[in-house]
């Protein structure tokens, strides 16, 4: 029993060639760019002008809950819009411009407009003295205050006695708004992507989960699918405790998920498992890094970073992990202008994109058999199957197909792609050696 490992099947995303799936990286990369002048935060127009451009790629549902709204613990705040915001010096020049940077502002700033003296101003600028020429970004979603993020750089060149400063800003009822596309299964169940959308011009972080979700979505929209798959694109925190109150009865169909975040810049691969540790997502994650060649990383489940603090708390302990690359904060562009359309490459977004596939690809495909000549094997020669049963897997399948041990189990003990034994079973199945466990028998 003999076969070429390279002549083994490759899972549905992994059967679209390299040129495909940097097709795909570079439209994520120009869907980024399209997104990236828009001014989000937690609430706000940018969020919705953002939400609208995806409504032009997927059929995508934008949902608007007031302000005052109850989420658990939290309540939906008042929302933020900004026209403007500047300071300028004594000859009336623009020393810092929100117009060459929304991260200029300080996120959910307070409105002011005054004249302060050098010492006050200097107590509302934001500045990273390790990267002297990076705005950093800060927001105050939560707590009343103005200010300005700026390079440190600046900071010396700021030596007047007092300048005007505006911010032409209010918070007010308004909503927060995010989108939702459920892409409906065959079967009961649903897969949950969510990604968040409450950034500035920020690229990796999020603008990369984004575009990526919003592709994926575009793709699977037209595919039968064995389990639903929705997709979320909200603001972080917030959004998914909003969600999740608004949506409890859908909650225990959601048998898998993933939230998407910083998927675009060059770094490796990185997960973050569920609260649970091997659920069938955690799994369906690990068995794509090992066998599609990847240098992935695996972390264990931490309730910091991303939400899925929230998905995981523990009224709800959903199967939900992370995807990443370089994890947030590991990267000294985080939460900068370096941020930008430079750090993430189409290739990074073309990969993540792929991955995530396959890891949607097993969870679908994941399923158990029964072998329908279980005493002693079955020949295979006869049935024209002999030549590639080492290739497929086949005597693994025949041996494990119990009912009780699913496709996942066998490719894990066999240390093989599912994608690989998912071909050897429609092969076995053919020949009526295999029938699915939920399968009635007939005759």
């Amino acid at each position: 029993m003999t076969g070429r490992a390279d002549e083994a099947p490759e899972p549905c995303a992994g059967s679209l060639s390299d040129d495909q799936i940097s097709d795909i990286g570079r439209q994520a990369h120009a869907l980024i760019e399209q997104l990236y002048p828009f001014c989000r935060s937690l609430t706000g127009e940018g969020v919705r002008q953002s939400l609208r451009v995806l409504q032009q790629i997927i059929p995508l549902t934008i949902h608007e809950v007031p302000s005052g709204t109850p989420a658990y613990d939290w309540v939906v705040p008042d929302e933020w819009t900004i026209e403007d915001a500047y300071v300028l010096d004594g000859r009336g020049r623009r020393v810092i411009d929100f117009r060459a940077s929304n991260l200029h502002v300080l996120g959910n700033s307070s409105p002011i407009d005054a004249r302060v003296s050098r010492e006050e101003l200097l107590e509302h600028l934001f500045s990273d003295p390790a990267h002297p020429d990076w705005i950093p970004y800060r927001h105050t979603y939560y707590q009343e205050a103005w200010g300005f993020c700026v390079p440190h750089r600046l900071l010396d060149q700021l030596n007047e006695p007092s300048y005007r400063v505006r911010i032409d800003s209010r918070l007010e009822p308004g909503s927060l708004t995010y989108g939702e596309l459920a892409i409906p299964g065959c079967e009961p169940g649903e897969i949950l992507i969510s990604t968040h959308t409450c950034h500035p011009s920020l690229c990796n972080d999020n603008l990369s989960g984004i575009a990526v979700a919003a592709l994926l979505a575009r793709e699977l929209e037209h595919t039968v699918r064995r389990f639903g798959v929705r997709f979320l694109f909200l603001p972080a925190t917030l959004g998914p405790l909003v969600w999740l109150s608004r949506n409890e009865r859908k909650v225990p169909a959601i048998r898998s998920g993933l939230v998407l975040a910083g998927i675009g810049d060059r770094g490796s691969p990185t997960y973050m498992r569920s609260r649970r540790g091997n659920a069938p997502i955690d799994r369906a994650v690990r068995h794509a890094f090992e066998h599609l060649s990847r240098s992935g990383t695996i972390r264990d489940f931490a309730p910091a970073g991303y939400d899925q603090r929230q998905y995981c708390s523990p009224g709800f302990d959903l199967p939900m992990g992370v995807l990443m690359r370089t994890p947030s904060a590991e990267y000294p562009e985080y939460h900068t202008s370096a941020d930008n359309l430079e750090l993430v490459t189409a290739e990074a977004l073309g990969d993540s994109w792929r991955l995530i596939r396959v890891a949607i690809d097993i969870l679908e495909q994941d399923r158990c058999f029964v072998n329908q000549f279980p005493k002693g094997e079955p020949r295979l020669g006869p049935r024209g199957l002999f030549a590639d049963a080492a290739r497929l897997g086949l005597l693994w399948l025949l041996n494990f197909s119990d009912g009780r041990h699913s496709l996942l189990d066998i490719a894990e003990r066999a240390a093989m792609p599912l994608w690989v034994l998912q071909e050897g079973a429609r092969r076995l199945k053919a020949c009526g050696l295999l029938k699915e466990a939920n399968e009635r028998a007939t005759g």
